[in-house]
Protein backbone atom coordinates (compact mmCIF):
# COMPACT_ATOMS: atom_id res chain seq x y z
CA UNK A 1 0.00 0.00 0.00
CA UNK A 2 1.22 3.35 -0.62
CA UNK A 3 2.33 5.56 2.16
CA UNK A 4 0.76 8.25 0.23
CA UNK A 5 -2.59 6.88 -0.22
CA UNK A 6 -5.07 6.89 3.48
CA UNK A 7 -6.45 3.39 4.27
CA UNK A 8 -9.55 2.45 3.96
CA UNK A 9 -10.17 2.52 7.60
CA UNK A 10 -8.52 6.07 8.17
CA UNK A 11 -11.01 7.48 5.38
CA UNK A 12 -13.89 9.60 6.69
CA UNK A 13 -16.78 8.41 6.21
CA UNK A 14 -18.84 9.33 3.15
CA UNK A 15 -22.16 11.62 4.11
CA UNK A 16 -25.42 9.92 3.47
CA UNK A 17 -27.71 11.84 0.71
CA UNK A 18 -30.17 13.44 2.49
CA UNK A 19 -33.48 12.63 2.21
CA UNK A 20 -35.54 15.25 0.30
CA UNK A 21 -38.21 17.26 1.88
CA UNK A 22 -41.36 16.01 -0.39
CA UNK A 23 -39.54 12.31 0.36
CA UNK A 24 -39.90 12.62 4.22
CA UNK A 25 -43.52 14.29 3.58
CA UNK A 26 -44.85 10.93 1.44
CA UNK A 27 -43.87 8.81 4.53
CA UNK A 28 -46.06 11.01 6.22
CA UNK A 29 -48.99 10.66 4.23
CA UNK A 30 -48.36 6.90 4.17
CA UNK A 31 -48.17 6.61 8.12
CA UNK A 32 -51.20 8.49 7.91
CA UNK A 33 -53.30 6.58 5.81
CA UNK A 34 -52.41 3.20 8.17
CA UNK A 35 -52.92 5.46 11.41
CA UNK A 36 -56.50 6.11 10.71
CA UNK A 37 -57.39 2.51 9.07
CA UNK A 38 -56.89 1.54 12.40
CA UNK A 39 -57.91 4.19 14.56
CA UNK A 40 -61.25 3.56 12.88
CA UNK A 41 -60.69 0.02 13.18
CA UNK A 42 -60.39 0.02 17.12
CA UNK A 43 -63.19 2.55 17.26
CA UNK A 44 -65.56 0.02 15.38
CA UNK A 45 -63.88 -2.44 18.18
CA UNK A 46 -65.01 0.04 21.19
CA UNK A 47 -68.65 0.45 19.55
CA UNK A 48 -68.81 -3.39 19.98
CA UNK A 49 -67.91 -3.41 23.51
CA UNK A 50 -69.87 -0.36 24.38
CA UNK A 51 -73.13 -1.97 23.31
CA UNK A 52 -72.48 -5.52 24.69
CA UNK A 53 -71.69 -3.28 27.91
CA UNK A 54 -75.56 -2.24 27.31
CA UNK A 55 -77.04 -4.90 26.98
CA UNK A 56 -75.26 -6.19 30.16
CA UNK A 57 -76.60 -2.86 32.03
CA UNK A 58 -73.52 -1.67 32.41
CA UNK A 59 -71.96 1.87 32.03
CA UNK A 60 -70.16 2.42 29.16
CA UNK A 61 -67.81 4.93 30.79
CA UNK A 62 -65.11 2.77 32.52
CA UNK A 63 -62.38 5.32 34.24
CA UNK A 64 -60.39 2.50 36.00
CA UNK A 65 -60.46 0.66 32.11
CA UNK A 66 -59.95 4.19 30.33
CA UNK A 67 -56.85 4.63 32.85
CA UNK A 68 -55.71 1.27 32.05
CA UNK A 69 -55.51 1.35 28.29
CA UNK A 70 -53.62 4.67 28.68
CA UNK A 71 -50.97 3.52 31.17
CA UNK A 72 -50.40 0.36 28.85
CA UNK A 73 -49.79 2.97 26.05
CA UNK A 74 -47.22 5.27 28.01
CA UNK A 75 -45.36 1.69 28.99
CA UNK A 76 -45.36 0.44 25.31
CA UNK A 77 -44.38 3.47 23.97
CA UNK A 78 -40.38 4.00 22.86
CA UNK A 79 -40.61 7.69 21.95
CA UNK A 80 -39.64 9.83 20.60
CA UNK A 81 -43.32 11.26 22.43
CA UNK A 82 -43.77 11.61 25.57
CA UNK A 83 -46.14 9.94 28.44
CA UNK A 84 -47.85 13.37 28.18
CA UNK A 85 -48.39 13.36 24.57
CA UNK A 86 -49.27 10.05 24.68
CA UNK A 87 -51.76 10.32 27.55
CA UNK A 88 -53.50 13.47 25.29
CA UNK A 89 -53.11 11.46 22.15
CA UNK A 90 -55.08 8.30 23.87
CA UNK A 91 -57.61 10.63 25.81
CA UNK A 92 -58.65 11.96 22.79
CA UNK A 93 -58.62 8.52 20.66
CA UNK A 94 -60.92 6.78 23.71
CA UNK A 95 -63.32 9.94 24.26
CA UNK A 96 -64.01 9.87 20.29
CA UNK A 97 -64.80 6.10 20.43
CA UNK A 98 -67.35 6.57 23.26
CA UNK A 99 -69.27 9.31 21.87
CA UNK A 100 -70.19 6.89 18.42
CA UNK A 101 -72.14 5.13 20.87
CA UNK A 102 -73.43 7.64 23.41
CA UNK A 103 -71.89 11.40 23.85
CA UNK A 104 -72.16 11.99 26.98
CA UNK A 105 -73.46 15.28 29.29
CA UNK A 106 -70.87 16.37 31.61
CA UNK A 107 -71.42 19.65 34.13
CA UNK A 108 -68.76 21.19 35.82
CA UNK A 109 -68.13 24.53 37.66
CA UNK A 110 -67.41 27.14 34.87
CA UNK A 111 -67.16 29.13 32.70
CA UNK A 112 -64.60 27.65 30.06
CA UNK A 113 -61.12 27.76 30.59
CA UNK A 114 -61.01 27.67 34.52
CA UNK A 115 -59.44 25.01 35.99
CA UNK A 116 -62.10 22.79 37.19
CA UNK A 117 -62.75 23.07 32.67
CA UNK A 118 -59.03 21.71 32.54
CA UNK A 119 -59.91 18.76 34.56
CA UNK A 120 -62.90 17.58 32.71
CA UNK A 121 -61.23 17.45 29.48
CA UNK A 122 -58.55 15.58 31.33
CA UNK A 123 -60.93 12.99 32.20
CA UNK A 124 -63.30 12.95 29.72
CA UNK A 125 -61.53 14.38 26.38
CA UNK A 126 -63.18 16.71 23.59
CA UNK A 127 -65.78 13.78 22.94
CA UNK A 128 -68.42 15.23 25.13
CA UNK A 129 -71.28 17.66 25.45
CA UNK A 130 -69.64 19.94 28.42
CA UNK A 131 -72.28 21.91 30.81
CA UNK A 132 -70.63 24.73 32.22
CA UNK A 133 -72.91 25.95 35.69
CA UNK A 134 -72.22 29.09 37.52
CA UNK A 135 -71.78 27.14 41.65
CA UNK A 136 -70.98 23.93 42.90
CA UNK A 137 -74.29 23.28 44.12
CA UNK A 138 -75.57 23.42 40.56
CA UNK A 139 -73.28 20.68 39.51
CA UNK A 140 -75.21 18.26 41.73
CA UNK A 141 -78.15 19.37 40.66
CA UNK A 142 -77.68 18.68 37.10
CA UNK A 143 -76.42 15.29 37.87
CA UNK A 144 -79.23 14.50 40.73
CA UNK A 145 -81.89 15.18 38.08
CA UNK A 146 -80.50 13.80 35.46
CA UNK A 147 -79.88 16.39 32.93
CA UNK A 148 -76.39 15.20 32.62
CA UNK A 149 -74.60 11.98 33.08
CA UNK A 150 -71.88 13.04 34.81
CA UNK A 151 -70.70 16.24 37.33
CA UNK A 152 -67.07 16.94 38.36
CA UNK A 153 -66.35 19.06 41.13
CA UNK A 154 -63.29 20.18 43.41
CA UNK A 155 -63.14 17.92 46.57
CA UNK A 156 -60.18 19.35 48.33
CA UNK A 157 -56.81 21.37 47.71
CA UNK A 158 -53.53 20.92 49.39
CA UNK A 159 -52.62 24.25 50.11
CA UNK A 160 -56.49 25.25 51.47
CA UNK A 161 -57.63 21.89 52.36
CA UNK A 162 -61.43 20.96 51.84
CA UNK A 163 -63.79 22.52 49.34
CA UNK A 164 -66.92 23.07 52.20
CA UNK A 165 -69.51 23.90 49.32
CA UNK A 166 -68.88 20.09 48.08
CA UNK A 167 -68.83 18.59 50.87
CA UNK A 168 -71.92 20.44 51.89
CA UNK A 169 -73.62 19.29 48.75
CA UNK A 170 -72.85 15.32 49.73
CA UNK A 171 -75.04 15.79 52.72
CA UNK A 172 -78.18 17.60 50.62
CA UNK A 173 -78.19 14.86 47.69
CA UNK A 174 -77.33 11.25 47.20
CA UNK A 175 -75.14 11.39 44.42
CA UNK A 176 -71.70 8.99 43.74
CA UNK A 177 -68.25 9.54 43.62
CA UNK A 178 -67.07 7.47 40.59
CA UNK A 179 -63.92 8.65 39.18
CA UNK A 180 -61.29 11.80 40.69
CA UNK A 181 -59.02 13.70 39.00
CA UNK A 182 -55.98 15.25 40.59
CA UNK A 183 -54.85 18.25 38.82
CA UNK A 184 -51.29 20.32 39.01
CA UNK A 185 -52.60 23.58 39.87
CA UNK A 186 -49.90 26.06 37.91
CA UNK A 187 -51.02 29.61 38.90
CA UNK A 188 -50.35 32.54 35.69
CA UNK A 189 -49.89 36.05 36.49
CA UNK A 190 -51.66 37.55 33.31
CA UNK A 191 -52.31 41.18 31.98
CA UNK A 192 -52.10 43.47 28.96
CA UNK A 193 -49.59 45.66 30.43
CA UNK A 194 -46.12 45.31 32.13
CA UNK A 195 -45.85 43.97 35.50
CA UNK A 196 -44.97 47.37 37.15
CA UNK A 197 -48.32 48.85 35.73
CA UNK A 198 -50.36 46.46 37.59
CA UNK A 199 -52.43 48.12 40.19
CA UNK A 200 -54.97 45.55 41.09
CA UNK A 201 -54.60 41.52 40.93
CA UNK A 202 -58.18 39.59 40.32
CA UNK A 203 -58.65 35.93 40.59
CA UNK A 204 -61.32 33.79 42.69
CA UNK A 205 -60.61 33.53 46.73
CA UNK A 206 -58.33 30.47 46.67
CA UNK A 207 -55.41 30.90 43.77
CA UNK A 208 -55.00 34.52 45.76
CA UNK A 209 -54.79 32.69 48.79
CA UNK A 210 -52.10 29.85 47.09
CA UNK A 211 -49.97 33.07 45.43
CA UNK A 212 -49.94 35.25 48.70
CA UNK A 213 -46.35 34.80 49.24
CA UNK A 214 -45.61 35.63 45.19
CA UNK A 215 -47.63 38.48 45.64
CA UNK A 216 -46.76 40.17 48.27
CA UNK A 217 -42.88 39.84 47.28
CA UNK A 218 -43.16 41.02 43.76
CA UNK A 219 -46.44 43.15 43.87
CA UNK A 220 -46.90 44.22 47.06
CA UNK A 221 -48.46 47.42 45.99
CA UNK A 222 -51.43 46.31 44.41
CA UNK A 223 -54.81 45.55 45.46
CA UNK A 224 -55.77 42.19 45.46
CA UNK A 225 -59.56 41.47 44.60
CA UNK A 226 -61.51 38.72 45.05
CA UNK A 227 -63.76 37.64 41.71
CA UNK A 228 -66.06 34.42 41.11
CA UNK A 229 -63.58 32.47 39.22
CA UNK A 230 -60.23 32.37 37.51
CA UNK A 231 -61.53 32.68 34.08
CA UNK A 232 -63.55 35.67 34.61
CA UNK A 233 -60.30 36.88 36.29
CA UNK A 234 -58.75 36.72 32.94
CA UNK A 235 -61.47 38.24 31.09
CA UNK A 236 -61.48 41.62 33.11
CA UNK A 237 -57.54 41.83 33.02
CA UNK A 238 -58.48 41.97 28.85
CA UNK A 239 -60.96 44.60 29.77
CA UNK A 240 -59.55 47.03 31.89
CA UNK A 241 -56.11 48.87 32.00
CA UNK A 242 -53.97 47.80 35.13
CA UNK A 243 -55.37 44.98 36.12
CA UNK A 244 -53.98 41.66 36.30
CA UNK A 245 -55.27 38.16 36.68
CA UNK A 246 -54.41 34.95 38.57
CA UNK A 247 -55.56 32.39 36.06
CA UNK A 248 -53.96 28.90 33.98
CA UNK A 249 -52.17 29.61 30.89
CA UNK A 250 -55.05 28.14 28.88
CA UNK A 251 -57.24 31.19 30.45
CA UNK A 252 -54.89 33.77 29.15
CA UNK A 253 -54.23 32.39 25.63
CA UNK A 254 -58.13 32.40 25.11
CA UNK A 255 -58.59 36.01 26.09
CA UNK A 256 -55.30 37.17 24.64
CA UNK A 257 -53.66 38.11 27.38
CA UNK A 258 -49.99 38.36 28.22
CA UNK A 259 -48.01 36.00 30.41
CA UNK A 260 -46.20 37.96 32.60
CA UNK A 261 -45.25 35.57 35.27
CA UNK A 262 -45.60 31.70 35.35
CA UNK A 263 -45.61 28.97 38.22
CA UNK A 264 -46.44 31.62 40.73
CA UNK A 265 -48.32 29.28 43.05
CA UNK A 266 -46.44 29.54 46.53
CA UNK A 267 -46.75 25.66 47.24
CA UNK A 268 -44.86 23.90 43.74
CA UNK A 269 -46.60 20.89 44.05
CA UNK A 270 -50.23 22.91 44.56
CA UNK A 271 -52.75 20.18 43.24
CA UNK A 272 -56.51 20.15 43.74
CA UNK A 273 -58.67 16.62 43.84
CA UNK A 274 -61.67 16.75 41.65
CA UNK A 275 -64.58 14.10 41.71
CA UNK A 276 -66.44 12.80 39.35
CA UNK A 277 -70.14 12.18 40.86
CA UNK A 278 -72.84 10.66 39.12
CA UNK A 279 -75.46 8.00 39.94
CA UNK A 280 -73.62 4.79 40.23
CA UNK A 281 -70.05 3.15 40.86
CA UNK A 282 -67.72 1.54 38.37
CA UNK A 283 -66.56 -1.94 39.32
CA UNK A 284 -63.43 -2.45 41.01
CA UNK A 285 -60.21 -1.61 38.82
CA UNK A 286 -57.88 -3.38 41.47
CA UNK A 287 -56.40 0.22 42.51
CA UNK A 288 -59.21 1.54 43.88
CA UNK A 289 -60.56 3.99 46.61
CA UNK A 290 -63.50 4.37 48.70
CA UNK A 291 -65.14 7.44 50.06
CA UNK A 292 -68.41 7.74 53.32
CA UNK A 293 -69.40 10.23 55.42
CA UNK A 294 -70.75 9.50 58.79
CA UNK A 295 -72.48 10.92 61.86
CA UNK A 296 -71.16 9.77 65.41
CA UNK A 297 -72.75 10.67 68.80
CA UNK A 298 -71.48 13.36 70.34
CA UNK A 299 -69.01 11.24 73.41
CA UNK A 300 -65.76 10.53 74.48
CA UNK A 301 -64.16 8.00 72.31
CA UNK A 302 -66.70 7.63 69.83
CA UNK A 303 -64.53 9.04 67.11
CA UNK A 304 -61.31 6.70 67.81
CA UNK A 305 -63.91 3.65 68.17
CA UNK A 306 -64.99 4.06 64.70
CA UNK A 307 -61.57 4.94 63.12
CA UNK A 308 -60.23 1.89 65.05
CA UNK A 309 -62.71 -0.44 62.49
CA UNK A 310 -60.37 0.42 59.73
CA UNK A 311 -57.33 -0.60 61.43
CA UNK A 312 -58.62 -3.98 62.96
CA UNK A 313 -59.66 -4.86 58.99
CA UNK A 314 -56.09 -3.79 57.77
CA UNK A 315 -57.90 -0.91 55.75
CA UNK A 316 -55.06 2.15 55.18
CA UNK A 317 -57.01 5.51 55.41
CA UNK A 318 -55.86 8.22 52.86
CA UNK A 319 -58.62 11.28 54.15
CA UNK A 320 -60.71 12.43 56.89
CA UNK A 321 -62.17 15.92 57.32
CA UNK A 322 -64.79 16.98 59.82
CA UNK A 323 -67.89 19.14 58.84
CA UNK A 324 -70.14 20.77 60.79
CA UNK A 325 -73.76 20.35 60.75
CA UNK A 326 -75.12 22.00 64.05
CA UNK A 327 -73.27 23.30 67.00
CA UNK A 328 -71.12 20.61 68.56
CA UNK A 329 -72.34 18.07 65.72
CA UNK A 330 -70.12 17.00 63.30
CA UNK A 331 -70.06 14.70 59.99
CA UNK A 332 -67.01 13.02 59.36
CA UNK A 333 -65.98 12.48 55.60
CA UNK A 334 -63.35 9.76 55.26
CA UNK A 335 -61.34 7.95 52.23
CA UNK A 336 -59.76 4.35 52.60
CA UNK A 337 -57.83 1.72 50.02
CA UNK A 338 -60.03 -0.76 48.59
CA UNK A 339 -63.54 -1.35 46.37
CA UNK A 340 -66.88 -1.41 48.88
CA UNK A 341 -67.38 -5.10 46.63
CA UNK A 342 -64.42 -6.30 48.69
CA UNK A 343 -64.62 -8.43 51.87
CA UNK A 344 -62.56 -6.46 54.10
CA UNK A 345 -64.12 -2.75 52.86
CA UNK A 346 -67.68 -4.58 53.23
CA UNK A 347 -67.28 -5.85 56.40
CA UNK A 348 -65.84 -2.66 57.76
CA UNK A 349 -68.40 -0.27 56.69
CA UNK A 350 -70.90 -3.05 58.12
CA UNK A 351 -69.81 -2.64 61.37
CA UNK A 352 -68.64 1.01 61.10
CA UNK A 353 -73.08 1.64 60.51
CA UNK A 354 -73.78 -0.56 63.86
CA UNK A 355 -71.63 2.70 66.28
CA UNK A 356 -73.08 5.58 63.88
CA UNK A 357 -76.09 7.80 63.91
CA UNK A 358 -75.84 8.15 59.89
CA UNK A 359 -73.23 6.50 57.51
CA UNK A 360 -73.07 6.64 53.18
CA UNK A 361 -71.18 5.32 51.18
CA UNK A 362 -70.08 8.06 48.68
CA UNK A 363 -68.57 5.80 45.75
CA UNK A 364 -65.80 3.27 45.19
CA UNK A 365 -63.47 4.61 42.19
CA UNK A 366 -60.23 4.21 40.71
CA UNK A 367 -57.10 5.57 42.20
CA UNK A 368 -56.23 9.07 39.89
CA UNK A 369 -53.23 9.81 38.33
CA UNK A 370 -51.84 13.10 39.03
CA UNK A 371 -52.16 15.10 36.05
CA UNK A 372 -51.30 19.20 34.19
Amino acid sequence: MSKDRPSRESRPARRAKPVSLPALRAQIDEIDQELIERLNARAAVAVEIARLKVDLGQDTFAPGREDQVIERAITLSEGPLEADSVRAIFREVISGSRQLEKKLRVAFLGPLHSYSHLATLHRFGEGVELVAVATIAAVFEEVHRRHVDYGLVPIENSTDGRIADTLDMFTRLRVRICSEVPLHIHHTLLARCKQSEVREVHSKPQAISQCRNWLARHLPQARLIEVTSTSTAAEQARDKPGVGAIASAQAGAHYGLDVLAANIEDNPDNLTRFAVIGLTTPPPSGNDKTAAMFEIAHRPGSLSDAIAIFKRNKLNLTWIESFPIARGEYLFFIELEGHEQQPAVRKALATLGKKTLRLEVLGSYPRGEVVG
